[in-house]
């Protein structure tokens, strides 16, 4: 019999990367640590690179998947999850603007701006993009819904296994040097003195994002229970496995089987359990969408950029779209919103570098609020369903 393997989890390696980032920053030379920042310049290069690749990949085979299907039933479904997004986003800008600048104010925020000199790399390997964001969300649109359109399988089996190699490229490259690209990413904050100041600000986040997250399960579970006329103390409870599974998953689609034994035990449709809850593992993206808003707000404010209104009413409206199929792996979410923080909101690269960190060190939440809404989602399209 074979001993299994011991394997660090994503968080516990981005962990371990932001400590080494924070000692090497403190105490190795600098030609040391210019190695580090010279691989995170390049990987930095890299993930530009692939941004519109990834944008292509999982929109196309997302809207061309969703095209199909069951006719009304997909189409309420789809409705009901991006709504749920939608509410959850505004939610989270709201909250935000309310509650961040009591400790992200003009003082924290010169902190950042004013910092000393970054370190620079050895050498750097440019890799300019073979489109632009926006060219690559408009071509990704038309594919989808032409596809989508005309029914064309050959047409669908190809964007699905496009989507298939750049979430390989994501699971066997990106993935597993992120570690490393922290280090640098850390190295350089340290060396500039931003390290405190980030941290100082973002366990007070974290806490904000948590709250917000069971506070968006409980609106939503309140509405589909009310909808539904289920018990909402009693459905809440029984969804408690489907949460902590997502919690140590990370994983919309490896929980999708708790989770329909959480849809059974609350009396969901069997039919409509099996179709709802497999589809809005791709497709309602609450808590990650309440993370990224308000991490996003967060390092704007530090950057000292403005946080209105009307710029992110786009960013959280193409959120909801971008993130649909985003690979099934821990931190897929934020990867498949990069190109939408630099498009709309303006994210440079250590910007983005950083988004990235925050994330996924707590993206085992956000997954764990998506997986619940889920829940809501099924009970509304079941009642509409026995009512057709």
């Amino acid at each position: 019999m074979k001993e299994k393997k011991f394997k660090l989890g994503l968080i516990s390696r981005i962990i371990i990367g932001i400590i080494f980032g924070l000692l090497f920053g403190s105490f190795a030379p600098n030609w040391f640590n210019r190695i580090f920042v010279t691989f995170s310049s390049i990987f930095g290069n890299f993930l530009g690179f692939i941004i519109p690749l990834l944008i292509l990949g999982f929109v196309t085979a997302g809207i061309a998947e969703l095209g199909t299907g069951a006719g009304k039933l997909l189409g309420i479904t789809v409705a009901v999850a991006y709504g749920f997004t939608l509410i959850s986003g505004f939610f989270a800008y709201f909250v935000g603007t309310t509650m961040l600048p009591s400790f992200i104010n003009p003082g924290t925020a010169s902190n950042i701006t004013e910092s000393a000199a970054a370190l620079e790399p050895y050498f750097t390997v440019e890799m300019p993009a073979i489109m632009q964001v926006v060219s690559a969300l408009i071509l990704a649109f038309i594919l989808g819904l032409g596809i989508a359109a005309i029914d064309s399988e050959p047409l669908r089996k190809a964007a699905d296994g496009f989507q298939k190699i750049i979430t390989k490229v994501i699971e066997n490259i990106v993935i597993p040097l992120l570690p490393v690209y922290i280090v640098g990413v850390f190295i350089n904050m340290t060396h500039t003195g931003q390290v405190a100041t980030v941290f100082s600000v973002f366990w007070k986040v974290f806490l904000i994002v948590i709250a917000m997250h069971l506070i968006v399960i409980v609106f939503q579970f309140a509405i589909g229970c009310s909808i539904s006329k289920k018990n909402l103390v009693y459905c809440l409870k029984n969804q408690v496995p489907g949460y902590m599974t997502a919690l140590g998953t990370q994983s919309s689609a490896a929980t999708i089987p708790v989770n329909l034994q959480c849809s059974e035990r609350m009396g969901i449709s069997k039919g409509i359990r099996e179709f709802v809850i497999p589809l809005c593992a791709t497709t309602h993206m609450s808590g990650s969408t309440i993370t990224l808003t308000t991490c996003a707000m967060a390092v704007m404010m530090l950057n000292n950029l403005p946080v209105d209104i009307s710029s992110f009413a786009g960013f959280i409206a193409m959120l909801g779209i971008t993130i649909v199929a985003a690979p099934g792996v821990p931190g897929g979410a934020v990867m498949a919103s990069l190109g939408v923080l630099e498009l709309i909101l303006g994210f440079t690269e250590p910007m983005l570098a950083l988004m990235i960190a925050l994330y996924i060190a707590q993206d085992s939440f956000g997954t764990a609020c998506n997986v619940s809404g889920d829940q809501a989602v099924a009970m509304i399209v079941d009642t509409v369903q026995k009512k057709d």
